[in-house]
Parts: structure tokens; C-alpha cells; sequence
């Protein structure tokens, strides 16, 4: 190695050792999973497990399966060349005692041998770690990828219990839980991704680009329906202080050494810079940022795609250039771009990366951000391979049970538990009506709504419709039944629940069965009455002419009806003819009434033949007769 390396490399050992921001020393969270002992039940316990940074954890799963133990002195960093299958058909949950060789190698080698899950037994006594795969490993990159099983490390003395118990014939089964492994407070998934632009760096670099490009379909459905909010954040380190002016930091940072990446190539002679990797970091940072502010946050996933296509440092095109033609395709203003860049030569803070660096510390019980890349779902740091499929799987895990959308219900990441026996909740076959509801993390049993009507219960053993119109859906849960094109149901929907058996029914509501009348002598019991049993009902006739009275299970004579309408017909002529005889007395008194009125007006100003002839008038002292001559000729 040449002294430049060296001194690079020293360089990059300084800055990795100063990485305290605000005073705050780094602090690493190891995630862990639960594993349960149900077999046998003198061990029941529960303990913790270190979850691996590869393979698949099945968050917002669990596993239930039987121990085997790959043996003393099998580290598993060879192929076993068998298969381990336990006694019971049950999925194999390998124990594998740490040591020798990679992690990741000895998982790699269960899971070739029929291994559903392995369990790293640790060697010595001490806090559980993570187990991560091996930098910069061409041998490691060819299995590492391959890798599809969970895994994670136990501490010793539990390690040694379950060994004890297979020694003596036992069977171990064990409960691995991920449910709990990632918060889920609510309907929304708030999640980071810390990465960088590097394209060089081998296997890591590669790992991170096929997942922005084969998750971004994902991420942009998530979040445009308002699913998640998604935040992409990149690691940078600053030069100490007495390296600020060397030609390390000179090339490797910016801002006076504020900010710095390491050299993409690890040859500061040649290639593309440290610096280079910073500035496009921040571009990116502002890309999301300008695009977020014209609600268009998920363009940063077409962003960082096109560049990586577009832009590559291996095409020699990892360019200022490129980078603006690529913002300018997307339709992003590229003046507001720089303005969020600001100068990266100036002897000043830049904010933007300032905040990255502040961010990188730990906070609550995220933990320090020291692996490259990580994957930070509701504070909680990702563990296992960064792989579309997977990475979906842990984001649906962060969404409070029952809020999750449809694309964390697929086939391809879950598994329909009530597809299976109905998941054990209450179901209505006539009807197909079920209470369970397919979740994410497993299933509900709950009453459902079905057309507008409500059911009610406790969702496993039963379900009834509560409301009106209940009677709509299945008749309610009732008995009904249809012959002879008659339908009879137990449901009323002038009651808001409760079956009831129809008149001419009896039974619980839930079933009912026709009465016979007949048989049971409770009707058409009247002296020379015949009864015949109908299904709901019975028919009762009458000997004779006789008509019968259900109402009162009497019979009565036809004639004597028609006697009843000859009396009321008299009575009504009757009273007709008092009407008609009291109209004509009332005219005729009218009549009369109104003569005698007229001839009392009439003899004040016209005296009649019968009044006094000679009267004079008092006033003229002519008479009366006079002046009706008077009147008279006047004519």
C-alpha cells in the first residue's frame, strides 16, 4: 500500500472518530424479535433475539417451528450436505453455534440444508449484537443476495437450555414473533432511507440502486394516496480540524471541510472525488425538499433513478451537467435547486447538510445510523436484506392494524389467514357472510356492515343483524321458508333484532315448524264445523249455510244476514224520510216568516185596502185617498 493510501486512510479513520455531533457520543440499537418456548411447557419463556441485517425477517409475522440443533463443532461455514428435518412436520428452525466463519455464510448454509429459520447460538456471555454480512466480499456478494430465510442471534445460556432439552429427546417448539418488531401507532408509515450517490463501491452501492429502482413503484402508490411520508436523508463526515487543509480533505470535502465523503475509487489520484459524491448528496437533499414544497415529494424516486441511469460515474458522466439536464426533464425548477445548494466553496455552514449531520445521532430509541444504507421505519432502524418484496413487507407492518392500503394485502407479501377455516370467526354460508377481516399482521374477527345492516356480536361465535332493514339480508339471520308460492320469515322489521315465529308457526325464530290447528283442537272447534290444516294457517267450514266467525271460532246463519239488511234498510228510508219531512217544514216556515216581513214593511209606506181610508196626513191635512189619486194620475 503506498504512503498516500495510508495517509488516506488514516484520514478516513480520524473522521470516522470524530463523528460526535453536539456532544453526543454514537450509540448503536441492536432491533430484536421475541422468541417463545411453547414446547415443552416446563421451559415456557420468553426471550430475546438479535434480528440479522440479511435475509428476510418477516415483520408483522411469526413463525412457529421445531428445533434442531446442527450439532458440536458444526459452525455451518461448509455446506452440511443433508437435510435437517425434525420429528414432527413442522418448519426447521436451525441452531447454529457462532463462530469460525461469517454469519451470513452459516445462514446461507442452513437455509441450503431445509432450514426455515436459523438461530445463531453466541459463544459467549454477553449483550446481544447484530449480525451484519461481510464488507467488501466477493465471496460473501455470491450468497449473500440468495439469502431468503430469517435469522438472528441468541444469547448463551438460552442457546444451551434448548441443546439440553433435544439432548434429552425433547421436543423444542419454538415461536418466533416479528409483530412487534417495528412500531405501528397509526394509519400512516413515516419512513427514511440514509444512503449516498456512490455508484462505485461495490456490492452495497449496487444493493441500494436496484432497490430505489424496483421499490419506486411502491413508494410513489404509498405516497401519493397520502399512505406515508417518505424522507430520504444522506451520511456525511467532517474533517478534523488539524486535516482541514491537507489534500484529503481538500479533495473529500466541502464547505472547508465541513462535509466529506470518502474517495468513490480510494484513489485520491484519480477518478471522481469524495467532494463530488457530497455535492450530488446535496443535490438530491434538495431535489426532495423543492419538489416536497410543490407537493411532488415522490419525484425524488424518478430523480435519483434517471441519474443513476443517466449519470453513471462508470460512463464517466457523474457530472454537474448531467444532473441538470436530468432536473429539467423532471420539470423541477432548477433555480430554486441551487438556491438550496447554496455555495459549496464558501466558508460556511450549509444547512441542509448540517441537518443531515445532526440526524445521524440517535434519537430516542432509533439508535446511531452507522450502516450504509439503512432503512428507518417509524424510528426504528430496518434489519435484513433492503429488497423490494421485504422492504414492503416491513412497511405494512408499520400501519396500525386495519388501516393498511391494498397493496399491503397482496399475495405476494402476506398470507389470507382467512382463506383458511375462515380464520375461525363466525360465517353465514347462505349468505356468504363472514366477520373475518384479512389484516396485514394476521386477522380480525370482527361483525361486519353488509348493505347498510348492521350485525352484532362478538365476531367469532356469532353475528346478527341489528337494525332496520335487517330483515333485508338473510331475513335477518331468521327462519324463512317458501312453498306453494307462500313465504313466511321470522323476522320483523318493526324490530330492531330477535326472530319470532309467524302466526300459525311455532319454534325459537330460528326454526319454526307449522302448528296444526286441527290436531291440536285450538280452532274450528264450533258444532258441526270441519276442519282441514293448512301449512301457516287452516280453513274451517261450516255445516249447512252457515258462515264461520274466525274471530270467534263461531258459525253463524247466511238468512239471518239478510234479515239484518232488511232492518237496516228500513232504517235508513226512515231516516230519510224524517230528512225529507223536516226539509219541507223548515221551508214552509221560512216561507211564512219571510210573507209577514214584507207585508209589515209594505203598510208603512203603502197602506192596504183594510187600513182607515179617510185618515188625513198630519201635516198636509190631505187624506190618504187623495194622494193616492194624487200619486195616481201623476202616472
Amino acid at each position: 500500500m503506498s504512503l498516500i493510501h495510508k495517509r488516506a486512510n488514516l484520514a478516513l479513520f480520524l473522521v470516522a472518530l470524530t463523528m460526535v455531533v453536539n456532544g453526543v457520543l454514537g450509540r448503536f440499537i441492536v432491533e430484536k424479535s421475541s422468541v417463545t418456548v411453547l414446547n415443552p411447557i416446563a421451559m415456557r419463556s420468553k426471550h430475546d433475539a438479535a434480528i440479522a441485517n440479511f435475509g428476510v425477517p418477516n415483520y408483522g409475522g411469526y413463525m412457529i417451528g421445531s428445533v434442531v440443533y446442527a450439532g458440536q463443532g458444526a459452525y455451518g461455514c461448509e455446506s452440511f450436505d443433508k437435510t435437517f428435518k425434525p420429528k414432527f412436520p413442522r418448519p426447521t428452525i436451525l441452531i447454529i453455534d457462532r463462530g469460525e466463519c461469517y454469519f451470513a455464510l452459516k445462514v446461507w448454509n442452513g437455509q441450503k440444508s431445509g432450514a426455515a429459520a436459523v438461530l445463531v447460538a453466541d459463544s459467549v456471555d454477553e449483550p446481544l449484537i447484530t449480525m451484519d454480512s461481510p464488507e467488501e466480499s466477493k465471496e460473501a456478494d455470491d450468497f449473500i443476495e440468495k439469502i431468503n430465510v430469517p435469522s438472528a442471534l441468541i444469547d448463551r445460556s438460552f442457546a444451551d437450555t434448548l441443546k439440553q432439552a433435544l439432548k434429552k429427546g425433547e421436543e423444542v417448539v419454538l415461536k418466533i414473533d416479528w409483530s412487534e418488531s417495528l412500531p405501528h401507532p397509526d394509519e400512516r408509515v413515516e419512513y427514511e432511507l440514509w444512503t449516498n450517490t456512490n455508484d462505485e463501491c461495490g456490492a452495497r452501492c449496487d444493493e441500494q440502486m436496484n432497490f430505489v429502482k424496483n421499490f419506486k413503484g411502491h413508494a410513489q402508490i404509498l405516497e401519493k394516496g397520502g399512505y406515508s411520508l417518505f424522507t430520504p436523508h444522506y451520511i456525511t463526515w467532517f474533517c478534523p480540524k488539524d486535516y482541514v487543509n491537507s489534500k484529503q480533505c481538500k479533495s473529500q470535502c466541502i464547505n472547508k471541510g465541513r462535509y466529506c465523503a470518502p474517495d468513490p475509487e480510494q484513489d485520491f489520484g484519480d477518478g471522481y472525488d469524495g467532494k463530488d459524491i457530497v455535492f450530488e448528496n446535496l443535490r438530491q437533499l434538495c431535489v426532495h425538499r423543492v419538489a416536497k414544497e410543490n407537493n411532488r415529494s415522490w419525484v425524488w424516486w424518478d430523480y435519483v433513478t434517471d441519474f443513476h441511469i443517466r449519470c453513471s460515474m462508470k460512463e464517466k458522466k457523474y457530472t454537474k451537467e448531467c444532473a441538470r439536464s436530468v432536473v429539467e426533464s423532471l420539470g423541477l425548477p432548477l433555480d430554486k435547486i441551487k438556491k438550496c445548494m447554496g455555495d459549496p466553496e464558501a466558508d460556511v455552514e450549509n444547512e441542509v447538510l448540517k441537518a443531515e449531520q445532526a440526524l445521524q445521532v440517535g434519537q430516542g430509541d432509533r439508535g446511531d445510523v452507522t450502516i450504509l444504507p439503512t432503512l428507518i421505519i417509524n424510528n426504528a432502524q430496518y434489519r435484513g436484506k433492503l429488497e423490494r418484496n421485504a422492504v414492503l413487507k416491513a412497511v405494512c407492518s408499520g400501519f396500525k392494524e386495519r388501516t393498511e392500503p391494498g397493496i399491503c394485502l397482496s399475495g405476494d407479501i402476506e398470507t389470507n389467514e382467512c382463506l383458511e377455516g375462515n380464520g375461525g370467526c363466525w360465517q353465514d354460508k347462505k349468505s356468504n357472510v363472514t366477520s373475518c377481516k384479512d389484516t396485514f399482521r394476521g386477522r380480525v374477527c370482527e361483525c361486519p356492515v353488509v348493505n347498510g345492516v348492521q350485525y352484532k356480536g362478538d365476531g367469532y361465535s356469532s353475528c346478527e343483524p341489528y337494525g332496520p332493514a335487517r330483515c333485508s339480508v338473510n331475513q335477518g339471520g331468521c327462519w324463512s321458508e317458501t312453498k306453494k308460492g307462500l313465504t313466511f320469515s321470522a323476522c320483523s322489521n318493526s324490530e330492531s333484532s330477535g326472530c319470532r315465529c309467524p302466526t300459525g308457526f311455532k319454534g325459537d325464530g330460528l326454526k319454526c315448524e307449522d302448528i296444526d290447528e286441527c290436531k291440536e283442537q285450538s280452532a274450528c272447534q264450533c258444532e258441526g264445523c270441519t276442519c282441514n290444516n293448512k301449512w301457516g294457517s287452516f280453513e274451517c267450514k261450516c255445516s249447512g249455510n252457515r258462515l264461520y266467525m274466525k274471530e270467534q271460532d263461531t258459525c253463524i246463519e247466511r238468512s239471518g244476514s239478510r234479515i239484518g239488511w232488511f232492518f237496516t234498510l228500513v232504517i235508513l228510508a226512515a231516516v230519510a224520510g224524517v230528512c225529507v219531512a223536516g226539509y219541507v217544514f223548515y221551508k214552509y216556515r221560512l216561507r211564512s216568516y219571510m210573507d209577514s216581513e214584507i207585508m209589515a214593511i209594505m203598510s208603512q209606506y203603502m197602506p192596504l185596502e183594510s187600513q182607515n181610508t179617510n185618515a188625513n196626513d198630519p201635516v198636509t191635512g190631505e187624506s190618504y185617498q187623495q194622494l193616492r189619486l194624487t200619486s195616481s194620475s201623476s202616472v
